[in-house]
């Protein structure tokens, strides 16, 4: 249902039941699927490609082109992915040459006043709070909570169901499973709560937390803490992510807490 007071491009491919409120803009290389709501005064730019049931609130800003003195109009997209909700006045940068793309996965929750930077990547199932800042090329993988009002260096990488204390700087990647706060920004112990809200057992959050007592807690250096690791502790899947992302880490990863 198109409102005749929103101005929706020609050339926009809009699935026949996407509902776009009044004063909303709707350029051209546009993709909206099935199911999705446009609110009232929403700017959808060129090369946004939204998928089903998505719903966008008043005032947002999808896929305007990036913040960055290098980009020279190329083709590049922002997408965002089935069931995620996109609140009040967020912006959604699309990408640059870096990766063309700047996405949303699948059932995220962007609250309001949220800014995503050009060739930002966020996974599944993840909520950033309100007024979050990300700048350019920052990866969050899936099952990440950030609290309100955190800002994120460019280049900087989640790890999946970890969670960002509110107003935290984050400058350093944050490895997977854990909780980040203070500043510096420091290991809070590991994520537990949202572990057990997505059924992993007791035992598995006893075998992450020993991971992590030897990376953050022992006062090894992290090739150390991990060459530990791969001798003392049994092989799983966990353990190995938490390896892959620390030793790829390019700009190192959060300090552990000190008393």
């Amino acid at each position: 249902m198109n409102q005749p007071l929103a101005y929706i491009d020609p050339q926009a491919k809009i699935a026949r039941n996407v509902v776009i409120e009044p004063f909303a803009t709707i350029h051209k290389n546009v993709v909206i699927e099935e199911g999705t709501w446009i609110g009232p005064n929403v700017t959808i730019f060129e090369g946004a490609r939204i998928g089903k049931n998505v719903k966008i609130y008043p005032g947002a800003v999808i896929s305007a082109v990036p913040q960055d003195l290098k980009f020279a109009g190329e083709e590049t997209t922002a997408i965002i992915g089935d069931n995620s909700t996109i609140r009040e006045c967020v912006t959604i940068n699309r990408g640059t040459v870096d990766k063309h793309r700047t996405e949303v996965g699948k059932n995220c929750l962007i609250m309001a006043y949220v800014h995503l930077g050009h060739d930002c990547i966020v996974g599944n199932n993840c909520i950033l709070g309100n007024a979050s800042q990300l700048a350019g090329h920052v990866v969050v993988d899936d099952y990440v909570i950030f609290g309100g009002s955190c800002a994120v260096q460019q280049f900087t990488k989640i790890g999946a169901h970890s969670y960002i204390g509110g107003g935290s700087l984050v400058r350093k990647d944050v490895p997977p499973f854990t909780k980040a706060a203070r500043e510096p920004l420091t290991y809070a112990g590991i994520n537990s709560i949202g572990l057990r809200r997505r059924g992993y057992t007791s035992e598995k959050i006893n075998e992450i937390q020993e991971i992590y007592r030897y990376i953050f807690l022992k006062g090894l250096n992290n090739s150390k803490a991990l060459d530990l690791v791969e001798l003392e502790l049994a092989p799983s899947k966990e353990r190995d992510e938490i390896i892959d992302f620390i030793r790829s880490s390019d700009r190192g990863v959060m300090k552990g807490y000190t008393y």
